[in-house]
């Protein structure tokens, strides 16, 4: 898969068949909508293109500074790369680029950049200034310069619409199950091993305290978790707390992870958090006694949860 960071940084010598928009998670939707791009791509040797915009355009035009995404864009990049795409392009998103009207964005992008054949939009995809464009007029337009639309409807997963917002709800309730059903895989952060206070090694509870670097990445709810730690392309059972620390009067919100059977120096090295399971909410302990007899609890239930 080739990469561009600019829309005018492509120059396609083939036919294209196009799909767009911030794919924010990668999810389920999003994978029927990837699989159908490749395979016609593959049907009618014409170059897959998927064209995604960084930062996200609710930043941009909304002036949302509090929206979380699910993926970074390393970690969007990376999940397309297995759905062995042609080209990817990631446009950076400003006001210049959200003033194009709808035939601007079509004429200028898709017909002259893109060489575009056929385009491939979800249910509900909508484009150009004010998002004033939605699929009728696309298949006008397609009939005005000579490519062909096709729609894909929403993907149902449990009955349910599968949407960004919807994982994003899941995330923020704590619920990592039903958002990693969503998506179709689990949902993880990735942060570097800072030194923190160093408490849990005096109850035999070391942790890894992480740090991710992308303020705009969604960290989910409060509360202690079984994960999956990847370190150095290997994989480790664990446990997770994310919170303020209330036992010792904490007053920044914390991510700190205890890796099974690991005894390692990795200050300074990144690791992969999956989220498998919140097992209960984070809890001001009247002692450290008492905090290490719920630790010990915690790492019986998450051992049963990956039956270790």
């Amino acid at each position: 898969m080739k990469v561009y960071h600019n829309i005018f940084d492509i120059h396609v010598n083939n036919k294209t068949v196009v799909t767009l928009g911030t794919f924010d998670g990668v999810h389920k939707g999003h994978q029927a909508i990837l699989d159908r791009l490749v395979n016609l791509s593959k049907l009618e040797g014409l170059d897959s293109l998927v064209l995604t915009f960084f930062p996200h355009p609710r930043l941009v035009v909304a002036s949302e500074n509090e929206v979380k995404l699910l993926n970074t864009i390393d970690e969007r990049t990376e999940l397309l790369e297995k759905k062995n795409i042609n080209h990817f392009v990631i446009h950076p998103f400003d006001q210049e680029f959200a003033n194009l009207t709808p035939e601007e964005f079509v004429k200028k992008i898709l017909v002259d950049q893109f060489k575009i054949q056929k385009i491939i939009i979800g249910h509900d995809h909508k484009f150009g200034k004010n998002r004033a464009a939605d699929f009728n007029d696309l298949k006008n337009f397609g009939q005005q310069y000579g490519f062909e639309v096709e729609e894909i409807s929403a993907q149902l997963v449990d009955e349910v619409s599968v949407s960004s917002t919807k994982i994003r709800n899941a995330l923020i309730d704590g619920n990592v199950e039903l958002a990693n059903e969503y998506l179709g895989y689990q949902y993880s952060i990735q942060g570097e091993v800072q030194k923190g206070n160093q408490l849990g090694r005096t109850i035999n509870f070391p942790t890894a305290n992480i740090v991710v670097k992308e303020d705009y990445k969604l960290i989910p709810k409060i509360g202690v978790y079984a994960v999956n730690i990847i370190h150095d392309s290997t994989r480790y059972f664990g446990m997770m707390n994310i919170g303020m620390r209330p036992t010792i009067n904490g007053t920044t919100k914390t991510i700190e992870v205890n890796i099974f059977n690991f005894d390692k120096d990795i200050y300074g090295d990144i690791l992969k958090i999956e989220f498998v399971k919140k097992i209960r909410e984070e809890q001001k302990f009247e002692s450290f006694d008492h905090l290490k007899q719920q630790l010990y609890k915690d790492q019986n239930t998450v051992k049963n949860i990956f039956k270790i």
